[in-house]
């Protein structure tokens, strides 16, 4: 699924437990590894990163250090543009005195602005944390199948024990205002069809998919998005949530009027992964 896998890092006490979340990253896909550091680049920095290397078990020819200077986030995006990089690496930091988590600006600007698909992992470990509960938000937009296709493929390779596929209708509330004439018994079986039409839209996609030993379920909400698959995610325990990438650059009326996915950012419920597919 991801060819060629980066992730960044720094010289912190953190740098063994990121190059383990990285191999694991790599062994999963079966992808090279490269590691893009920003900040100094002397004899004694490659000696220090050899040497942690070989501690992680990464010293051999699928993995490549590419070493950087200058404004962090810019540096990271541009190292993965140049190397053509499929998924890149990152880490979320968790708030003081709190179970939730943050993203500082470098992290956020590497989820708006990154061109490949981007995983935080909001809780890095040097023990392996397999993704049992995978929540996939199949929103109805040419990103669907893609996410659809990821969380099945991830699910598939960590034997997930729950794979969630949240479909959401976008304008479930003013389709029940249109329908104030109803009765109650009418209004309830105009929902049940929409809820239906979501469902059966979605076993459709998964019809020509390998789901042999998944155990799927399928959600379908309404409201905001962000916001009810974020209470949706922590209410499943989910360790991953799939999302596509959002239509085009985030700009001045989401930061007036928040994007969808600005609520996930706000409070992360699990890793997770944009997807941005791949050019052909």
């Amino acid at each position: 699924m991801f060819h060629k896998i980066a992730i960044a890092i720094a010289f912190s006490p953190r740098l063994q437990t990121l190059l383990a979340e990285a191999k694991r990253t790599q062994e999963l896909f079966k992808a090279e590894l490269l590691l893009i550091h920003v900040g100094t680049h002397t004899d004694k920095d490659d000696l220090f990163m050899k040497e942690n290397l070989q501690q992680a078990g990464l010293d051999n020819d699928r993995v490549h250090v590419v070493w950087e200077s200058g404004n962090p986030a810019s540096e990271i995006l541009a190292a993965c543009r140049r190397e053509k990089v499929d998924l890149l690496v990152a880490g979320a930091l968790k708030k003081e005195d709190f179970i939730t988590y943050y993203l500082g600006s470098v992290a956020r600007k590497i989820l708006r602005k990154a061109d490949c698909s981007v995983l935080m992992i909001t809780e890095p470990s040097a023990e392996s944390n397999p993704f049992e509960k995978i929540v996939v938000h199949a929103e109805n937009s040419p990103y669907a199948v893609d996410a659809i296709k990821a969380g099945v493929y991830i699910g598939k390779l960590q034997k997930a024990k729950q794979l969630h596929i949240v479909r959401e209708i976008k304008l479930y509330g003013l389709a029940m205002s249109v329908s104030g004439e109803l009765t109650e018994e009418e209004l309830s079986e105009t929902r049940r069809n929409m809820v239906n039409d979501e469902i059966q839209n979605v076993e459709k996609i998964l019809k020509d998919m390998d789901v042999e030993g998944l155990k799927i379920n399928i959600k379908v909400m309404s409201g905001k998005s962000g916001f009810e698959l974020a209470k949706f995610c922590s209410r499943v325990d989910a360790d991953l949530l799939v999302v596509g990438s959002p239509h085009r650059k985030l700009g001045i009326f989401d930061r007036m009027f928040p994007h969808d996915l600005e609520y996930i950012f706000a409070d992360l419920p699990c890793d997770l992964l944009i997807l941005h597919p791949r050019k052909k």
